[in-house]
């Protein structure tokens, strides 16, 4: 799988489109999460990055992601479904679709207001340090897969 540059406004705004073919009442083609809980789980993955207060993984969580977990997800490699996620991007409580939806959009134009520099070598609360192509693919890749998920 060639990753596309998620730090390009052209394969963001492309996720955009895609975000916005999505409706409240989406059935998924696997998994156990509704369209506004997936959005949800989506965006933990950018609050990792733009909240300075996330909560990092305990020391040993973290070397055991980092060193086991880690090559998985950013990989070139699509993400099989129904793959296991960690607890913290779990979403098991309603959510509200448009403000998820909102957000998300949101949170893929801030990635490229910001641009890669920001990401290249910031720390994942899981992964530890991580460089902006494995930002890119991880990013992609999650985006990609949830948004498939839904037939988008």
């Amino acid at each position: 799988m060639n990753i596309p540059n998620i730090f390009s406004k052209e394969i963001s705004e492309t996720l955009v489109e895609r975000v916005n073919k999505l409706n409240n009442t989406q059935a998924a083609n696997w998994g156990k999460m509704d369209v506004a809980q997936m959005l949800a789980h989506c965006n933990v993955t950018y609050d990792m990055a733009f909240d300075q207060n996330f909560k990092k993984s305990s020391p040993f969580i973290r070397f055991i992601l980092k060193n086991l977990v880690k090559k998985g997800i950013v990989n070139a490699q699509p993400l099989k479904k129904n793959s296991s996620t960690a607890p913290e991007m779990l979403i098991k409580t309603p959510k509200i679709f448009e403000e998820e939806k909102s957000k998300l959009i949101a949170h893929l134009q801030k990635t490229v207001k910001v641009g890669e520099a920001f990401f290249d070598g910031k720390d994942h609360p899981g992964f530890g340090v991580m460089t902006k192509d494995e930002w890119n693919n991880f990013y992609y890749k999650h985006l990609d897969h949830h948004l498939t998920q839904f037939g988008v």
